[in-house]
């Protein structure tokens, strides 16, 4: 396969985008001027990339010509033989560069993000692992240097969670936590069970990109806000303030409640970034049925059958049942280490879409 038609391209765009930005007037609206510099400065990438290609491919033609042309055992020909798996070795990795600059960077990769994790099928069971899973997400941004924040929950008994909702910000956040929406299935014995058998139960885990109000806008009489009292297992300020705030979206029948912080504008304003990032999620979701029906997150129900990963832990496995791929590491995943699931899911992920690009 030949790259140079899309190096041309690259070369094309970049030239329209640099002068674009050479026109004072772009620099009026700041959102538009930021996204041309960050194109301009992957473009400028692609392109010095794409000009190492075509330099490479010549220097393996060369070489090629001169171990043909000079006679068998002379030094100069077995150099040229010897430069040559380095400069193949190269010219693959420069093209699996420029096929994935093919492919349009996702502006919410750079997102912060909001967490929602509920129990499914299972019970009691399946509040425990919701609980399990929020300390696994937590371990796995603190090692990454993100910082996560509660926003709200609902506790259960023996210390699971029926719901609860959190922030995690830093550094590429929804890049690598997105493909963890969907129902996750644990197989296990519980620490309620007597007689040792294994139970199977589901949580549902919602990653939305966090929204601002440019992305969003929420008109006042669209929402209906109403303030109640914090509800809990108990402690120095549960039940005793009304600072819960709970907000529902009329045109779509949503309801967000935060009661985390004592303030009521605190938990209104994280009430309110909860409901743009769903709606976020909702409009970018029914953008991708349009033309990607087959990529659109789904959560699902809960039910049993309905997974994108199963957590084994009598066989100490993880399956993740979109890729088919099985790691026999699942306490090290409960632990955080989540990087192989996520680097093979984005991998799979750049292929299928660059495969498109291709098309």
């Amino acid at each position: 396969m030949d790259f140079r038609i899309y190096i041309d391209r690259f070369k094309e765009r970049y030239a329209q985008v640099e002068h674009s930005l050479s026109d004072p007037k772009v620099f009026n609206d700041q959102q538009q001027a930021q996204e041309l510099g960050r194109e301009y400065a992957r473009l400028k990438e692609l392109v010095r990339l794409g000009d190492e290609y075509v330099k490479v491919q010549d220097d393996i033609a060369a070489n090629r010509e001169l171990h043909d042309s000079e006679p068998v055992g002379s030094e100069l020909g077995e150099l040229a033989a010897e430069e040559l798996p380095q400069l193949e070795s190269r010219l693959e990795h420069l093209e699996f560069q420029l096929k994935t600059g093919l492919v349009p960077p996702d502006p919410t990769d750079s997102r912060n993000t909001i967490i929602e994790i509920r129990a499914g099928a299972g019970g009691m069971e399946s509040a425990l692992f919701v609980a399990d899973l929020y300390r696994a997400y937590s371990r796995y941004a603190e090692a990454n240097g993100w910082k996560t924040e509660a926003m709200n929950s609902n506790p259960s008994d023996l210390g699971g969670f029926k719901e609860i909702i959190f922030s995690v910000s830093g550094t590429d956040v929804y890049k690598k936590l997105k493909y963890e929406s969907g129902v996750h299935r644990v197989q296990r014995v519980p620490a309620t069970e007597t007689q040792g058998r294994i139970h199977t139960s589901t949580v549902t885990v919602a990653v939305l990109p966090e929204a601002q109000e440019v992305d969003v806008q929420i008109q006042p009489d669209e929402i209906e806000v109403s303030i109640c009292r914090a509800s809990g297992p108990g402690g120095q300020g549960v039940n005793t303030t009304d600072s819960a705030v709970q907000i529902h979206h009329k045109p779509t029948g949503m309801i967000v409640r935060c009661s985390d912080e004592r303030s009521q504008l605190k938990n209104k304003a994280k009430a309110l970034l909860v409901l743009r990032s769903r709606l976020l999620e909702h409009r970018i979701a029914e953008e991708n049925a349009k033309y990607a029906a087959q990529r659109k997150a789904q959560v699902g129900t809960g039910e049993r059958n309905e997974r994108i990963r199963t957590y084994n832990f009598p066989q100490n496995r993880v399956t993740d049942h979109r890729i088919e791929l099985t790691l026999h590491s699942l306490p090290a995943v409960m632990e955080g280490d989540f990087d192989a699931l996520f680097d093979a899911m984005m991998a799979a992920d750049m292929e299928e879409k660059i495969a498109e690009a291709t098309v």
